[in-house]
């Protein structure tokens, strides 16, 4: 098993390494000039002397090779550069609005795991049942409506008709950890719906082939109980291709709550790259996508940790 941690870290590092060398490739490969792009104002072409000045507080008149090793060492001293708009750090920035994304993201999760294992699981045992098929509709309808529609329901509902939560905005955990949580369920249930149907229809077609497995006929035919048989047979054993999923869905999600902070008002990291876009902030895009970026990488080598743990024959195979 360390064999295997130690390997799957060792391509989760490289990755990391290819990330960086290829928004650096890529930034360069752009046709223009980043300064005259940032200064430029429509037709309005940007001043001669403020782009070479702009090109010279960017490191872009340095040699290639110099602009790549200092863009992996900024990278590796936690070190992204200032903002263009207010001169204030990216790296702080972002350490200040990434746990606000990512308590969404793991809230979500958490909700979708923890009604859709189970009604995957259920549905898969009352296959082409009553159940079964409206699991199956429900889920289908979660997975086509856009998480903007979705926000603007739970809203409607659960915030100006009902009156139970609020509709959206933030406060800091410190400050009120009950508000703090009230304002978290409405935008994590948002994003979780559509997770939830991806959790709940991967969780019944594993369940469903696990279920036609040799080992779960033998149990079956010894007699032992369906519940043993689910717990020690069934669900752990489908449960593999459903955390890779999770975890897939996370890291997609990491970059794409755009709307959901939109709609509730939740100063996170999705809205704080959508502004630097609009703003052409160099630094701040480029650091935004690294971090998204590695956070995948790191989120999926810890999947694979998971998987390993679950079932032992997968490190067993890598090794």
């Amino acid at each position: 098993m360390l064999r295997y941690i130690a390997y799957r870290s060792l391509i989760a590092l490289f990755l990391v390494w290819l990330v960086v060398s290829l928004v650096f490739l890529l930034l360069h490969l752009i046709p223009g000039d980043p300064a005259e792009l940032l200064l430029s104002q429509g037709n309005i072409a940007a001043d001669p002397q403020a782009v070479a000045a702009l090109r010279e507080k960017m490191g872009l008149n340095a040699p290639l090779w110099q602009q790549y090793i200092e863009h992996v060492t900024g990278v590796l001293t936690g070190d992204l550069g200032g903002s263009f708009r207010d001169g204030a750090p990216v790296m702080e920035q972002i350490l200040l609005r990434l746990p606000r994304t990512l308590e969404v993201i793991l809230a979500a999760a958490f909700l979708a795991a923890l009604f859709g294992v189970p009604l995957g699981t259920y549905a898969a045992i009352r296959a082409d049942g009553k159940i079964d098929a409206f699991v199956s509709l429900l889920s289908s309808v979660a997975l086509s409506t856009p998480v903007f529609v979705v926000g603007s329901v739970v809203i409607l509902i659960f915030a100006q008709q009902l009156q139970w939560l609020p509709a959206g905005g933030f406060v800091p955990f410190s400050e009120d950890p009950v508000q703090h949580l009230k304002l978290l369920i409405l935008p994590a249930g948002a994003v979780g719906l559509s997770v939830w149907a991806v959790i709940t229809r991967m969780t019944r077609a594993s369940v469903l082939e696990v279920l036609q497995r040799d080992y779960v006929r033998t149990a079956r035919a010894k007699g032992l109980p369906r519940g043993p048989i689910l717990r020690r047979h069934v669900v752990r054993n489908a449960l593999i291709p459903v955390l890779t999923v999770l975890g897939l869905e996370m890291g997609t999600l990491i970059g794409g709550t755009v709307l959901v902070e939109f709609v509730f008002n939740w100063p996170g990291l999705s809205g704080y790259l959508v502004a630097a876009v609009d703003a052409r902030d160099y630094p701040e895009v480029v650091g935004i996508v690294m971090v998204i970026s590695v956070l995948f990488v790191f989120l999926n080598l810890l999947v694979d940790v998971v998987n390993a743990l679950l079932d032992p024959r997968i490190s067993l195979g890598a090794s």
